[in-house]
């Protein structure tokens, strides 16, 4: 596959796979799922390789989720719902080697889902996380929701998704939502020494630790593959195009006027 929306390098028996999409704050369409998808398996399942990085690039954004100018109910690439968002995620978990998350800037909507999903996050200081679903007429059944309740508790996730605030790096920290916080021009060293501690570790014991961690909430992508289906049937809504008009318009959406509820 020749990449369009996404850098790939091989270095040190680690793959770095980067959104390259700094325009829209790495926000995802179909393609850059799809490039994203065969990245993770050409390097997931390479015996060459130790540790998997996924990152965005720039200064700004790790990853904003998808790209809502190529959201016309349904998104424009393949999938349940115009993305094959549940590929991405299940080859995150089913690839036998770490993934590591290297967050510098925002980590938002389906970027905080496969901040989330990876096996390690590592944040810079100007790292930023949160939800922004209910803000865009969207959900992220499955992995973006009950997972998440999983790594930060019940409580914790509903307010993420509820309410839609921003984290930061610290506040991040201190729910188990990544592993630690660095200062910004110290990320790049800290990820490259996690990676090179993987790579003194056996391959097979992590690979069975791995598979071992994801068994206890396998049942999760059976949620997600269901949620999905809802989903697809949500993005046909007025109530949740009405979401994307008010984000791609800059103003405020007025959802209840589609539900019947008045405020």
């Amino acid at each position: 596959m020749i990449f369009e929306d996404i850098l790939y390098e091989e270095r040190d028996s680690t793959a770095y796979i980067s959104i390259n999409r700094p325009q829209v704050m790495n926000a995802f369409r179909g393609r850059t799922m799809d490039e994203l998808l065969h990245a993770i398996l050409k390097a997931g399942w390479d015996k060459k390789i130790a540790s998997i990085v996924l990152s965005g690039t720039g200064d700004r954004a790790f990853c904003t989720g998808g790209d809502q100018s190529a959201h016309a109910g349904q998104y424009d690439g393949r999938g349940t719902i115009g993305l094959p968002v549940e590929e991405v995620h299940s080859a995150i978990r089913d690839v036998p080697k770490p993934v590591i998350a290297r967050v510098q800037g925002y980590a938002i909507g389906g970027g905080n889902v496969l901040a989330t999903l990876c096996d390690m996050t590592i944040a810079s200081e100007k790292a930023v996380f949160g939800q922004v679903g209910p803000k865009v007429g969207s959900v992220d059944p499955g992995w973006g929701t009950a997972y998440l309740a999983h790594v930060v508790g019940e409580k914790k996730a509903r307010e993420i998704w509820y309410l839609c605030r921003r984290y930061t790096a610290q506040e991040a920290l201190a729910m188990g939502l990544c592993n630690t916080v660095v200062p910004h021009e110290q990320l790049d060293a800290e990820v490259a020494r996690w990676c090179k501690e993987i790579v003194d570790k056996s391959p097979t014991a992590l690979a069975i630790a791995k598979r071992s961690f994801n068994a206890s909430t396998e049942h999760i992508r059976g949620i997600g593959s269901l949620g999905l289906q809802a989903l697809s049937l949500y993005y046909d809504t007025a109530e949740s195009k009405e979401g994307v008009r008010a984000f791609l318009e800059k103003r405020q959406p007025d959802f209840r006027q589609w539900t019947g509820d008045s405020k």
